[in-house]
């Protein structure tokens, strides 16, 4: 069963999932709510919520909450490469090729980095084109450029 809530941010909607004993999603704007299976505040839901808030808010730096995003062992890795890079700082889509040992597969990183079911907590926002230009991003690339500077400052 996966429960669901949705928050108003500063950034915009926000909505959370778990699985009953980790976070499985986090993503933006309207979904559909007919299409999940219960809308429910859960105190692990409500805990991400909250670290997220803080994260807006410049008091939180890194998360600390149990995540089970489903992808291949592909993904799987380059999502784990994404938790390394520090706050504040960018990594190429290369870079992080580099980092799983897969030099050649930066396009698959940004494949991978578009199935990202967990943004904000998962940062596939600090990663960007080799040229530093800023490319796709779930919630818009304004919404990318944002957080990036949100950390920044």
């Amino acid at each position: 069963m996966k429960n669901i809530f949705f928050y108003e941010t500063d950034i915009g909607r926000i909505n959370i999932a778990d699985n009953g004993d980790a976070i499985v999603a986090v993503s933006f704007g309207d979904m559909n709510i007919a299409s999940h299976d219960d809308l429910n505040e859960t105190p692990l839901i409500e805990e991400a919520a909250r670290q997220i808030d803080q994260y807006l808010k410049k008091e939180r730096c890194s998360f600390e909450l149990p995540m089970s995003p489903k992808g291949t062992i592909f993904q799987q890795k380059v999502w784990a490469a994404l938790q390394t890079i520090p706050y504040g700082e960018t990594r190429s889509y290369k870079q992080v090729a580099e980092a799983i040992g897969q030099p050649k597969a930066f396009r698959a990183v940004g494949m991978a980095c578009n199935k990202n079911p967990i943004a904000i907590i998962i940062p596939c926002h600090r990663v960007i084109g080799s040229n530093g230009s800023l490319t796709g991003y779930a919630g818009g690339v304004e919404l990318k450029s944002r957080l990036l500077q949100l950390e920044r400052n």
